[in-house]
């Protein structure tokens, strides 16, 4: 049978539908990227915020519209947390809860009577290409979370923290890889607890990959700053781990990190951002502030623009408060009035925007080897634009002439200019003869 499988949310998500992807293939299953052409549908939803949740619901109505003759398999964070109501929408033949997931296929395949094809199981090299290009796979090694941040949900949704063994973490590296991907982006609803459970930990974890795989590049999804080991930045001693760290703020008020239920001072964020630009040549810092979190005052709000300035930042995830029942801080007093969260959040999506601009404009002139994305998309002019990413996650552009494709290919490139209003990637030129690398 055929089966099309789609997420909403965090890269995780990509991650899990990835994986099911791959067990549904051996399991003698099709994959299609068409709606319209599935027997089965499996949509792994979000519920982060309240919006998150409502876009969920639409998803599910869009997808019923779209293959009303398809069954339709709902799972994920809004799948957990809101059951009743998950299937009740319309179309919905099956639902299955976050904590069932690891089992997903198999209990697809027996509620809804799916005939396996043999031969389409023993194909070699049926690994699952999401979404569409053999350049990044997003490989889950953990899942659930034991913090207890007030505005999160995810905790809830997700349930306690088990990590995946070592050595079937390797394995499904060394399958991707030697399907043709260049890089892997391990991913985690904790990514730092990774292995608490086992005996083991991250550190670990990514000192086995880069020991026993030989993939180009690894990098890693979000951590806590928190999770954060002794020695852990001497990792970046191997080049294959990307020099690219995505470290979560959410405040530069000490206060609000405590009504947070953050687990650092700026003072201890900004001591670990001074070790890891000291250790890793190159490092890009990446983070995500929430506005207007319940009790912000102007002074926290003064506090955590001049604080995000003085760090510096390559991009901002910036995301305004907004509650979400079933979480403490939901419950908070002093709720931020929606006109005041809306001229912060302008505030700092304009400090974002400098601060990016900044970051790329510092690599000008300089050379990276930058992963190629496809597929290429033909301009006006009749030459073939690309986009692909350096080590460190700075987005590069560059055209090539019609019918010469660089897609998952590390080239070397010259970063020569800014493009984007506001800048918001760099423009590259390709070294050497492109037809020779």
């Amino acid at each position: 049978m055929k089966v099309h499988l789609t997420s909403i949310g965090c890269r995780l998500n990509e991650a899990e539908i990835a994986g099911w992807a791959r067990a549904f293939q051996r399991a003698g299953h099709e994959v299609t990227p068409t709606p319209g052409d599935a027997d089965v549908m499996v949509f792994n939803s979000c519920a982060v915020t309240t919006e998150a949740a409502r876009k969920s619901r639409q998803f599910v109505q869009r997808l019923h519209r779209q293959n009303p003759r398809a069954r339709l398999v709902l799972t994920g964070c809004f799948a957990t947390l809101e059951p009743a109501r998950a299937t009740q929408l319309m179309g919905v033949d099956l639902v299955i809860s976050n904590q069932e997931k690891e089992n997903l296929v198999a209990q697809v395949t027996e509620a809804l009577h799916m005939p396996s094809m043999p031969r389409l199981a023993t194909e070699p090299g049926a690994v699952y290409l999401y979404p569409g290009s053999r350049t990044r796979a997003f490989v889950k090694v953990q899942d659930g979370c034991r913090n207890r941040c007030t505005f999160c949900i995810v905790t809830v949704a997700r349930g306690e923290e088990r990590s995946r063994p070592i050595p079937a973490i390797i394995q499904e590296i060394q399958a991707l890889h030697q399907a043709g991907y260049q890089e892997a982006v391990l991913t985690g609803v904790h990514l730092g607890g990774y292995g608490e459970d086992l005996g083991s930990n991250l550190r670990q974890l990514v000192q086995a990959i880069l020991a026993h795989t030989e993939i180009p590049r690894l990098r890693l999804s979000s951590l806590e700053p928190w999770d954060l080991p002794q020695g852990f930045f001497q990792l970046w001693e191997n080049p294959r781990l990307m020099p690219h760290l995505h470290l979560p703020l959410q405040s530069g008020s000490d206060r609000v990190l405590r009504r947070m239920a953050r687990r650092y001072t700026t003072a201890q964020y900004a001591e670990l951002i001074a070790q890891a630009r000291a250790a890793i040549p190159d490092f890009n810092l990446t983070t995500d502030i929430i506005v207007g979190f319940p009790g912000e005052t102007e002074e926290d709000w003064r506090q955590t623009l001049d604080f995000v300035e003085a760090i510096g930042f390559g991009h901002l995830h910036i995301f305004t408060y907004s509650p979400r029942e079933g979480t403490a801080a939901a419950r908070m007093p002093h709720q931020v009035p929606s006109a005041v969260k809306k001229a912060r959040s302008r505030a700092m999506h304009a400090l974002a925007a400098r601060m990016k601009k900044e970051t790329l404009a510092r690599y000008l002139g300089r050379d990276f080897p930058v992963l190629w994305e496809g597929p290429g998309q033909p301009t006006d002019s009749g030459r073939v634009r690309w986009r692909g990413y350096t080590p460190n996650y700075l987005q590069v552009t560059t055209l090539t002439d019609a019918g010469v494709s660089i897609d998952n290919r590390i080239l070397p490139v010259r970063l020569t200019g800014l493009e984007g209003a506001p800048p918001d990637h760099v423009v590259g030129e390709v070294l050497g003869r492109q037809g020779d690398q």
